[in-house]
C-alpha cells in the first residue's frame, strides 16, 4: 500500500503559544485544549489565490504577524502522471480523476495498467502557490497533460486486487480553479453524549511518534507503504520551488519496522542527487524506480530490495510519466516531454522508441484475454499532417510496417479509451460528435443513444459488470448530465437518470454526483437536480427505479425529526476525497456490505449548511445520525469496526472507534499534542493491525509519523457464534437484482477480530422475474403507466441490414433484462425479445458517403466510398456504384463493400456518384456530387414546400460563414445530369410537370464544397393552413432538420386521426427556428377523375373540417411521456385555392365595372390627399396586378382580408433573417432561419 502526503510549511506558533504547549507537555494532567485567542487559526485559500486568516469564533481580532502560512493538502497520483510539481494549473501535483475533453470520451483505464507509486498525497506551502498564468509556459502546458482515469485513487491504496469500494465513485472533472473549503474551529475534546472516553480497564492503543528531523523546509512528502507481508515504509521529502518549477532539495527515508524508526538514504542514492518522483512496481512491490529531477540530470535509480540499495542509469530523454504492465513486472512504458513513447523490458535499464507524436496519457498496455500479444500497445498518435489515429503495435517491434489501425479513419484528439472489454473513440463531422465502440476487439460500431440527445460532452463512467455507464451532457444542459446505461456490447444506450448534478472539486473541477455502493451489485446513489433543487436518490437495480432517502426518525440527542417524503428527505454529499488517505464525504466497503457512512443534511434539498454525519446499516433503508460535524471515517478489521477522526483542518489528539456500526463510540488518545492529520494509512498489513497517521503539530514543525497498533482493542478472534445473518432488501422487498441475498456480518458490539476469513454472501436464491427486473429497450420510453412504448423518432419495425433471409433475429418487446439480474421464469418469457425469421424485403434507406464525409477530393488521390443500407437483406441485395466519370463497379451483396469502395479520379470536375441497391422486391438509390477541389462549411437551401405548375419560383442558398471570395453555385433540378451554374445565391425556375422533385444545391469556394437537398411538390392548385403549437414543443426543439422531419411525420399522423383524408394528399412542413411553426398542405388527388371543380370543392370541405378540429383543440400528440402537444391554427394562407390557369366568369362585366369604380376612387383620393390629413399615400412600383386573397374560415365580415402586398418578398425575408442572425452571432444561421412561403408557393 502506498500513499503520498504533501504539506505546506507556513504559519508557526508564537512564543507564548510554545510556552503554553510546553507547560502542558510537562504537566500532562492539565488539559491541553487550545482555546487562547492568539493561537494559530486555520486559513482559507480563496479562488484568486489571495490568502485570509480566519479567527476562531468569538476570539476577537488579534495581530498575527508572527504566523506563517499553513500547509495546504493536495493529492498527486503518480501511477499515471507527470513528475511532481508539473501537474495541474497552479497546483503542481494535483491529478484529476477524470479529464474533460470537448465532446470527447474520458474514462479510467484498467487498474493493472497503472503504475503504483509512493507519491499519493502531496502537501504544498501556500506561499509558493500561484496561478497558471504566473507559471512558465512550459509548466502551464504540462499542467494540462492529464490522464482521464480515476482508478489511480484505487491503485494508490492497493494494486494487489481491483477493490470495489475504491472505484465506486466516478468523477467527471472539468477545468477550473481550486478553492479551499472554509474551516470551522472546534476544540479537540468537544463531543456528543454518545461518545465516551475509554475506561481504565479497557485496552489502550499503542502508539509511537517519529519526526523527520531536518526536513521542516520541505513542502512535498511522498509516503509509500508496501503493505501486505512487508514492514517497509519509504518517504521522499522535497523542496519544490514554484518560481523555478523544479525540485531543489530532496531526502529519502526508509523504515523497516512499520514506521517506528526511519533511516536517511541520501548517502546511498548520492548526496548531491535531487530526486523528484518515486514509482513502485504494482506486480512486485520490492522493485522501485526513483527519478531524478531533469533540471539537474536525467537518470533513473532502480531498487530490487524494497529500497535498501539502488543502481543508477542515465537516460537520453526526460520521463514525464510511467506505465507498468499489469502482469509482467519488468515491462514499462515511459512517456517523454517531446511526445515520444519508449518501452523497457528489463525494469528501466534499457529503453527503445515505440512511437512518436503520441497523445499524452492516451497509451495502454494490452488487456489479458482480449489482445493476443502481451506486449501489444494501444495508443493515440498523430500523423505528420496533424490528424489523429488509433494505432496498435507490439512494444518490442513497432515498425511502420507492423503497425495496425483498428479504426479506419481519423479520430478526435484525446478520445481513445481502452477499458476492460471495450475500446471507445470519437469522430466529429460537420460539427457533430459521433462515438464508436469496439466490443472484445471486434469491428467498431457506432454507439446508439436516443436520437435527439445530441451530446455536447460524453464521458465513460464505468465498464463494470459487463455493461457501460456513460454520462452525457445534452444540447440543452449546462450544469447537469444524463446518465445512460448500455447493453452488454456497449452499443445501445437507454436513459437511467436525468439531470445528475455536477459538483465542484478541490481543483475547481466538476465531478458527477454518482456513487456506486461497494459490495452490493446494482446499488447506486446519485444527486439529481429537480426543479432547481438537488435531491439524493438511490437505486437497487442499476437505475431502473429510483427513490428518495428516508430521513432518520430522531436526531443525535433522541429528539424526533418530522420529515415526510417527498417534501423532506435525507440528502448526501457524494464527493470522494482528492486525498486518497482521507475518507471523503461518503464511504462503503465490500467486506462490510450494507454499511454506508456519509456526510449530509435533512430537508427539502441538498445543502452544505448544518451538515452532520449519518450511517446506514441496512443498505440505505434506515439511517442514523452519528456526529454533528464532519469527520473522516475508515473501516477497520475488514469492516468490523469504524474509526473516526475530525477533519484535518482542526488539530486533534483523539480518535473514535465503534464496534456496533456507529451506535456507540469510544474515544482514544493517539498523541500527547494535537496533530493536524494530513492522512491515515489503514490496514496495510495482513497480520499486523497498524494505522499510520501523517501530519504536523504546527505549520512550521517537522513531519510527524505516528504509528498506532490497535490490535490490543480486540479481546479475541471471532468465532462462528460472533456472526449473524443479514438479509438485503429494499424497503421490505427481498428480491434485489433478481435474487434474495443473505450476508454474514459480525454481531454489533462484539470485540473480536474478524481477520481475513469473513465471507460476504452466505447465500443467493434466484427470484421469479417481475416487471422491475426489466428496463426499457433502446428506442423505447417508459410512460406514466410504467409501460415501455416506442419514442416518437423510433420505428420498431426497422430491421438491421445484416438480417438475411433464412436467418433469425430478435424482435424486441420494448424491454430488456437489467444486465447482471439473476431472476428466472415469471414474466421473463413475456418481456424477452422473441426470435423470428428474417423476412425477404426490398432495400430501404440506402446511404452513400465518403469515408471522411467530405464531398471533395484531390485529383489523383484515393477516394473511399461507403455504402450503408438501413433495411433490406444485405446478402441478397446487389450493389452498383457509378463513379460519374464513365466507370462503375458492381457487387453481388453488401458484405463486399464493408471496407469501402476505393476509386481514383484522374481529372478534376464535378462527378455525380450514384449507388443502386436492388433485389427481387425492389430497389433504392442514393447519390452524391463529388468535387475534385474546394471545402465548404455550411449551406441551407430555402425553397417552398409546394409550388404551382408553370409558375416561376425562387430558390435561394444561404452559406455560412460568409466569404470574401466569389462563390460558385451549382443547382441540380430533378434528374438533370447537368447543373445550372450561377454566381448568385438565388435562381428562378418554372416547373412544367406535377409530382415530387428533388433539388440539390452545392456551393464552391476555394477548396471547400457543401450541399443541401430539398424535395418539393409540384401541383396545379392546393390548399394550406399555418399551424402553431403549445409552448412545451419549443422546449424539446433542437432546431435541426432531422427533428423537423420526424415531428412533421408525427403531426401528419395526428391530423389523419381526426380527418378521413388520404395520406398522399397531406403534406406537413415544420419551419426552422423557435417558436415552432408549421404549414399543412392539402394536395389534390393524383387522379382527378371527378373533375377539377369537384376536387376544389373537396379540398374546401376538407379544409373546413380541419379548421373546426384545430379550433376545437382536437389535434394533439404526445412527444414524450407526460408531455402532450396541442396543435392550433395560426391563420389561413393567402387564398382558398391557388391556381395555375386563368378563370373565365360570367360576371366579367361586373368585375370590369368594379375595377373602373376602384380606379376612380383611387384617383379622387390621390387628387385630394392633401385635404385629408389622416391619409398617407405610399406609392410603389409593381408590374403585377395585386390579387386579393380571402380566408376560408368563414365568409363573414369579421374575417380579415389579406393582400399580397402585406407579405414580404422572398428576398426581403432572406435579408431580414440574415441581418437578425448576424446580430445574434449564431453559428447555425441557416438552421434558425424561418421559412415563410411566398405568394406563388401557397
Amino acid at each position: 500500500m502506498e500513499t503520498r502526503l504533501v504539506v505546506f510549511p507556513g504559519a508557526h506558533f508564537t512564543l507564548s503559544t510554545w510556552l503554553i504547549l510546553s507547560f502542558l507537555y510537562v504537566f500532562p494532567n492539565v488539559k491541553a485544549d487550545i482555546s487562547c485567542a492568539p493561537c494559530m487559526s486555520p486559513m482559507q485559500v480563496n479562488h484568486a489565490g489571495d490568502e485570509h486568516l480566519r479567527d476562531p469564533p468569538g476570539s476577537g481580532k488579534y495581530p498575527r504577524q508572527d504566523q506563517k502560512k499553513p500547509k495546504l493538502i493536495t493529492a498527486l497520483y503518480p501511477n499515471i502522471g507527470v513528475p511532481a510539481g508539473r501537474e495541474l494549473d497552479g497546483f503542481p501535483g494535483i491529478a484529476p480523476k477524470l479529464e474533460r475533453n470537448a465532446e470527447g470520451i474520458n474514462s479510467r483505464a484498467p487498474l493493472g495498467n497503472f503504475t503504483e507509486s509512493a507519491l499519493d498525497e502531496e502537501l504544498f506551502s501556500d506561499e509558493y502557490v500561484k496561478s497558471e498564468s504566473d507559471l512558465e509556459p512550459e509548466d502551464a502546458a504540462l499542467g494540462r497533460l492529464k490522464r482521464s482515469v480515476p482508478e489511480f485513487l484505487e491503485n494508490a491504496r492497493s494494486a494487489e486486487a481491483r477493490s470495489e469500494e475504491q472505484r465506486k465513485t466516478f468523477g467527471l472533472r472539468v477545468d477550473g480553479q481550486s478553492k479551499r473549503a472554509e474551516v470551522r474551529w472546534n476544540r479537540d475534546d468537544e463531543h456528543d453524549a454518545r461518545v465516551s472516553d475509554s475506561r481504565p480497564d479497557e485496552p489502550k492503543l499503542t502508539s509511537s511518534t517519529f519526526a523527520l528531523a531536518g526536513d521542516s523546509a520541505h513542502n512535498h512528502a511522498v509516503v509509500y507503504w508496501t503493505g501486505k507481508n512487508s514492514s517497509v515504509i519509504l518517504i521522499l521529502t522535497k523542496l519544490y520551488d514554484f518560481h523555478l518549477g523544479s525540485v531543489t532539495e530532496s531526502t529519502l527515508w526508509r523504515s523497516t519496522d512499520y514506521g517506528s524508526t526511519y533511516e536517511r538514504l541520501n548517502d546511498k542514492v548520492g548526496v548531491k542527487t535531487v530526486l523528484s518522483y518515486l514509482y513502485v512496481c504494482p506486480t512486485n512491490k520490492r522493485k522501485i524506480m526513483v527519478l531524478t529531477d531533469p533540471e539537474f540530470e536525467s537518470s533513473i535509480l532502480i531498487s530490487s530490495d524494497e529500497g535498501a540499495s539502488y543502481q543508477k542509469y542515465r537516460l537520453n530523454f526526460f520521463v514525464l510519466s510511467l506505465l507498468f504492465h499489469h502482469t509482467q513486472e519488468d515491462w514499462a512504458l515511459a512517456y517523454s516531454h517531446d511526445q515520444k513513447l519508449y518501452s523497457s523490458f528489463d525494469f528501466g535499464r534499457k529503453w527503445q522508441l515505440v512511437h512518436e507524436r503520441v497523445t499524452p496519457n492516451r497509451f495502454y498496455w494490452s488487456v489479458s484475454g482480449l489482445d493476443k500479444e502481451l506486449d501489444l500497445v494501444h495508443m493515440e498518435a498523430h500523423t505528420p499532417d496533424g490528424h489523429c489515429q488509433y494505432v496498435t503495435c507490439r512494444a518490442q517491434a513497432c515498425s511502420e510496417s507492423s503497425r495496425t489501425h483498428p479504426f479506419s479513419g481519423y479520430i478526435e484528439t484525446n478520445s481513445l479509451v481502452v477499458q476492460d472489454e471495450y475500446v471507445f473513440v470519437q469522430v466529429t463531422t460537420t460539427g457533430r460528435a459521433s462515438y464508436y465502440v469496439s466490443y472484445q476487439r471486434e469491428a467498431f460500431v457506432r454507439i446508439k443513444i436516443p436520437k435527439y440527445s445530441l451530446p455536447k460532452d460524453m464521458h465513460i463512467v464505468s465498464t463494470d459488470q459487463g455493461q457501460v455507464f456513460t454520462a452525457v451532457q445534452e444540447w440543452n444542459q449546462n450544469d447537469t448530465y444524463n446518465l445512460y446505461i448500455s447493453d452488454s456490447r456497449g452499443v445501445y444506450f437507454t436513459l437511467a437518470l436525468e439531470n445528475v448534478r455536477t459538483s465542484r472539486g478541490l481543483g475547481g473541477n466538476s465531478m458527477i454526483d454518482l456513487y456506486e455502493v461497494a459490495g452490493i451489485e446494482g446499488m447506486l446513489i446519485a444527486n439529481r437536480k429537480v426543479e432547481n433543487q438537488v435531491k439524493t436518490y438511490i437505486t437497487y437495480n442499476k437505475g431502473r427505479d429510483w427513490r428518495l432517502l428516508q430521513a432518520p426518525a430522531t436526531d443525535l440527542a433522541g429528539n424526533p425529526i418530522h420529515c415526510v417524503l417527498p417534501f423532506c428527505s435525507l440528502h448526501l454529499q457524494l464527493q470522494m476525497s482528492e486525498n486518497p488517505y482521507l475518507s471523503g464525504s461518503i464511504s462503503t466497503k465490500s467486506s462490510a456490505p450494507g454499511v454506508i457512512v456519509a456526510t449530509g443534511n435533512i430537508g427539502s434539498e441538498l445543502s452544505y449548511n448544518n451538515v452532520a454525519m449519518f450511517i446506514s446499516s441496512d443498505a440505505g433503508n434506515n439511517w442514523r445520525q452519528i456526529f454533528e460535524e464532519e469527520h473522516n471515517v475508515w473501516f477497520l478489521d475488514k469492516g468490523g469496526a469504524l474509526v473516526a477522526v475530525k477533519q484535518p483542518t482542526v488539530p486533534t489528539r483523539h480518535l473514535w472507534i465503534s464496534f456496533d456500526e456507529g451506535r456507540q463510540w469510544t474515544r482514544h488518545s493517539f498523541s500527547a499534542m494535537p496533530l493536524f492529520v494530513d492522512g491515515v494509512l489503514v490496514e496495510a498489513g495482513a497480520e499486523n493491525q497498524i494505522m499510520t497517521f501523517f501530519g504536523h503539530f504546527s505549520h512550521r514543525s517537522e513531519w510527524q509519523l505516528i504509528k498506532i497498533d490497535y490490535k490490543s482493542i480486540f479481546t479475541r478472534r471471532c468465532t462462528e457464534g460472533d456472526y449473524q445473518t443479514w438479509h438485503l432488501h429494499n424497503q421490505g422487498e427481498p428480491c434485489i437484482m433478481g435474487q434474495k441475498q443473505i450476508y454474514m456480518k459480525r454481531r454489533p458490539g462484539n470485540y473480536c477480530m474478524v481477520g481475513w476469513d469473513n465471507s460476504r454472501i452466505l447465500s443467493a436464491e434466484p427470484c421469479i422475474c417481475r416487471a422491475h427486473d426489466f428496463e426499457c429497450d433502446y428506442g423505447f420510453e417508459r410512460r406514466g403507466d410504467g409501460n415501455c412504448l416506442p419514442a416518437f423518432w423510433f420505428n420498431p419495425s426497422t430491421l438491421s441490414q445484416s438480417c438475411s433471409q433464412g436467418q433469425n433475429y430478435l424482435n424486441s418487446t420494448g424491454y430488456r433484462k437489467v444486465v447482471a439480474n439473476n431472476c428466472t421464469k415469471g414474466v421473463k418469457e413475456m418481456y424477452t425479445a422473441r426470435k423470428q425469421q428474417c423476412p425477404n424485403r426490398p432495400p430501404r434507406g440506402l446511404f452513400l458517403t465518403t469515408r471522411d464525409d467530405k464531398l471533395t477530393a484531390n485529383m489523383g488521390s484515393n477516394v473511399t466510398f461507403l455504402v450503408r443500407l438501413e433495411e433490406g437483406d444485405s446478402m441478397r441485395t446487389n450493389i452498383q456504384l457509378d463513379f460519374g466519370d464513365g466507370t462503375a463497379v458492381s457487387y453481388s451483396n453488401l458484405s463486399w463493400t464493408q471496407e469501402g469502395i476505393r476509386h481514383v479520379y484522374r481529372s478534376a470536375g464535378i462527378f455525380r456518384v450514384t449507388a443502386l441497391a436492388e433485389n427481387s422486391l425492389g430497389f433504392d438509390t442514393s447519390s452524391l456530387y463529388l468535387h475534385v477541389t474546394c471545402p465548404v462549411e455550411h449551406i441551407q437551401l430555402l425553397a417552398p414546400y409546394v409550388v404551382i405548375k408553370n409558375k416561376e419560383v425562387n430558390l435561394t442558398a444561404v452559406v455560412w460563414p460568409s466569404h470574401f471570395r466569389t462563390l460558385t453555385y451549382f443547382w441540380w433540378l430533378g434528374n438533370n445530369t447537368e447543373p445550372i451554374i450561377t454566381l448568385d445565391s438565388s435562381i428562378s425556375h418554372t416547373f412544367n410537370s406535377e409530382g415530387m422533385v428533388t433539388i440539390t444545391v452545392q456551393v464552391s469556394s476555394g477548396d471547400s464544397i457543401l450541399q443541401d437537398t430539398r424535395s418539393i411538390a409540384i401541383q396545379e392548385f392546393f390548399k394550406s393552413l399555418l399551424l402553431s403549437f403549445s409552448p412545451n414543443l419549443d422546449e424539446a426543439n433542437p432546431d435541426i432538420p432531422e427533428w423537423r422531419q420526424d415531428v412533421g411525420r408525427v403531426i401528419k399522423k395526428a391530423v389523419l386521426q381526426v380527418a378521413d383524408i388520404p395520406e398522399e394528399q397531406l403534406l406537413v412542413a415544420v419551419f426552422p427556428g423557435i417558436p415552432t411553426a408549421a404549414e399543412l398542405f392539402l394536395l389534390p388527388p393524383r387522379n382527378q377523375s371527378d373533375g377539377r371543380k369537384r376536387t376544389e370543392e373537396d379540398l374546401e370541405q376538407i379544409s373546413e373540417i380541419l379548421v373546426n378540429a384545430l379550433n376545437q383543440i382536437s389535434v394533439e400528440f404526445e412527444l414524450k411521456p407526460g408531455s402532450r402537444v396541442i396543435v392550433y391554427i395560426t391563420q389561413l394562407t393567402l387564398a382558398p385555392l391557388v391556381d395555375s390557369i386563368p378563370r373565365h366568369s360570367s360576371s366579367a362585366m361586373l368585375m370590369l365595372l368594379s375595377v373602373v369604380f376602384l380606379g376612380l376612387a383611387v384617383f379622387l383620393i390621390y387628387k385630394f390627399k392633401r385635404k385629408i390629413p389622416w391619409i398617407n399615400i405610399y406609392a410603389e412600383v409593381n408590374h403585377e396586378k395585386e390579387q386579393e386573397m380571402i380566408s376560408t374560415v368563414g365568409q363573414n365580415d369579421a374575417t380579415p382580408k389579406i393582400t399580397l402586398s402585406e407579405f414580404s418578398t422572398q428576398k426581403e425575408l432572406m435579408e431580414k433573417e440574415l441581418e437578425a442572425c448576424a446580430k445574434r452571432g449564431v453559428i447555425n444561421t441557416c438552421e434558425s432561419t424561418r421559412e415563410i412561403p411566398n405568394c406563388t408557393s401557397v
